[in-house]
């Protein structure tokens, strides 16, 4: 039976005014109401407080906590986490965007499915909001699969936290691709759906821009997180590398 159970959705945010009204309607959009957004302000500069405060007054499912000092991405995350109650974790970035069904869907198909990790395809856009590009993803994802590339795009993610607990993110570049191997080791496989729901905005100043930081990484990924012999990484940093490649089908 199809039920409405309560998702946390956790956006770390840094001098995001640019973009984060725009985030945050795309979350008041959903047609799946029982979330909860939990924003950490990571020692913003700009105006981005002021931006939020009209939100968080108008509606109870907005909370923000605000870092003392600046933590990055992971431990931004992870303060989210700690305060989330949600039986599903989902994550979206300050620039990002969801589609208004993107909730509803997942969150039904989880169930249908008996799936404890899901992803779906995504859209690429630039920095003015214009599409660019689309990823389609697998049906289905194991814990190998992953190593080969990067195939769950952080934005998709959603994981039962009813039924497998919170996985918290590391101190460590690709903290977030850590953490869906880390669920993928628990379990044997998340399942996809295949039509885009969100939209990824590729800033000239992003990360996944600086392929050489990157790939640097996921090596290090591979020889000390993972803990694979040599002859492994190099297999998996073989198909890493192809993949990157051919990621996104431009538009």
């Amino acid at each position: 039976m199809y039920t409405t159970p309560l998702v946390s959705i956790i956006t770390p945010s840094y001098n995001a005014s640019k973009f984060i009204e725009e985030t945050l309607e795309s979350i008041l959009k959903q047609t799946y109401s029982n979330w909860e957004l939990i924003i950490i302000d990571d020692c913003s500069t700009d105006n981005s407080i002021e931006i939020l405060q009209p939100y968080i007054e108008q509606d109870s499912r907005i909370k923000v906590l605000l870092n003392e000092t600046n933590l990055g991405a992971a431990s931004s995350r992870n303060r989210g986490l700690d305060i989330a109650n949600g039986d599903y974790i989902a994550f979206l970035d300050s620039d990002d965007l969801w589609l208004p069904q993107k909730l509803s869907k997942q969150i039904a198909f989880m169930q249908q499915e008996n799936v404890l990790l899901s992803y779906t395809s995504y859209y690429a856009m630039n920095e003015t909001g214009r599409t660019i590009g689309l990823y389609t993803i697998k049906s289905k994802t194991t814990y190998h699969d992953l190593l080969k590339t990067s195939s769950i795009g952080t934005l998709t993610t959603i994981y039962s936290a009813k039924e497998l607990g919170k996985f918290y993110f590391k101190q460590i570049g690709h903290e977030d691709y850590v953490m869906k191997l880390s669920i993928l080791k628990r379990i044997p496989f998340a399942k996809g759906i295949q039509e885009p729901l969100a939209k990824y905005r590729i800033l000239s100043n992003s990360l996944s821009s600086n392929k050489i930081k990157v790939a640097t990484w996921q090596w290090y990924i591979y020889r000390n997180i993972e803990k694979l012999s040599l002859l492994k990484s190099i297999y998996y940093f073989m198909h890493y590398t192809y993949y990157g490649f051919t990621k996104y089908k431009k538009m």
